[in-house]
């Protein structure tokens, strides 16, 4: 047995001083592959490159279209609005720069060109910064639907939409910062707040889902209990909106842990091991499955929200009005000579 755990132990420790030697270039430069493994990597990046294309523009439209329907719901409250419109601006900076910027480089590494260590930290804090902003949103839109279900009438007086609104300008102003610093603080120190920043985030949302998920319960009993007395239906009913919303929230959050999780594994593994192809690849596809994330959001909304996806419908139908006027003519005047 001491012979099994010493070398192991001995071997965990050489790794990790070898780690503690190496520069922030050369930790990143270890994710992305090098000039000797580009041949390997061909049907990776081009798998990769198409679908981030793709999903660059998918995500863009969807989110732009997504942005308009909440503004012209007049039924959401304007805190969750001002905090959906935050969400979905996160999700239009990664389809308009964070996924053009990764093309670049995959067709970089297609022609064997290996990108500059400023090329990398560049990327490096675009992703940062947008996946900061999305994963903070998500937490502060559970959070908010959770106070619009516990504290019913009290919520419109202590959750204002000005505190909402300092609440998103903090959100994206600590996005940031933690991903500016990720270049001055130590990358042990910096890997390690962020570990338990994104644990106490998960955590913390779980706990509130389960929360939601136990008073949602405990209200439809009450309804079920007490159906004859009208003001009680009416209260609840009064509050069913919110709980409606909570839901599509709970999805979006779903969602975003499926999304990243493969991410937050291929980011622990690279702690553990020394970089490979095989792990190389799983992070870049998870990359890609974190992009995916933006587009997945509007869809989400659509599907969960029914005022939003009546918004998006009216504002659709408008558009193809818009470019087909004549096929509006048609159908108005088909309309006027029918009996």
């Amino acid at each position: 047995m001491k012979q099994f755990l010493f070398p192991t132990l001995r071997g965990l420790k050489k790794l990790k001083l070898t780690v503690m030697k190496k520069s922030f270039c050369e930790i990143l430069r270890d994710k992305y592959p090098r000039e000797s493994e580009v041949e390997e990597f061909y049907s990776t990046n081009i798998a990769n490159c198409v679908f981030n294309s793709f999903l660059s523009y998918t995500t863009i439209m969807l989110n732009i279209v997504t942005i308009h329907a909440i503004r012209k719901t007049p039924s959401l409250p304007k805190t969750l609005k001002t905090l959906l419109l935050s969400l979905a601006v996160s999700d239009v900076g990664v389809g308009l720069v964070n996924q053009p910027f990764y093309v670049a480089l995959l067709i970089k590494w297609l022609h064997e060109n290996n990108p500059g260590c400023d090329t990398y930290k560049v990327f490096y804090f675009i992703a940062s910064l947008f996946s900061s902003a999305s994963f903070s949103g998500v937490v502060a839109a559970s959070v908010d639907r959770f106070l619009a279900i516990h504290l019913h009438l009290r919520y419109q007086e202590l959750v204002t939409h000005k505190r909402v609104v300092a609440v998103v300008i903090l959100i994206w102003v600590l996005s940031v910062f933690a991903s500016f610093s990720m270049f001055w603080i130590p990358r042990d120190i910096f890997s390690l707040i962020i570990a338990i920043t994104e644990i106490i985030g998960v955590l913390l949302t779980t706990m509130i889902y389960m929360r939601i998920y136990l008073t949602v319960r405990r209200h439809k009993n009450q309804i079920q209990a007490l159906q004859v007395q009208q003001e009680a239906q009416a209260g609840e009913v009064a509050n069913f909106a919110s709980r409606i919303s909570a839901v599509g929230i709970f999805y979006v959050y779903l969602v975003f842990l499926i999304c990243y999780l493969p991410y937050f594994i291929s980011f622990a593994a690279f702690k553990i091991n020394e970089p490979n192809v095989t792990l190389k690849r799983f992070f870049h596809f998870s990359l890609t499955l974190v992009n995916l994330n933006s587009s997945l959001n509007p869809i989400i909304y659509c599907w969960k929200m029914r005022h939003i996806r009546h918004a998006v419908m009216n504002t659709l139908r408008n558009m193809y009005w818009r470019r087909n006027p004549a096929s509006h003519e048609t159908l108005a005047l088909a309309g006027h000579t029918l009996p």
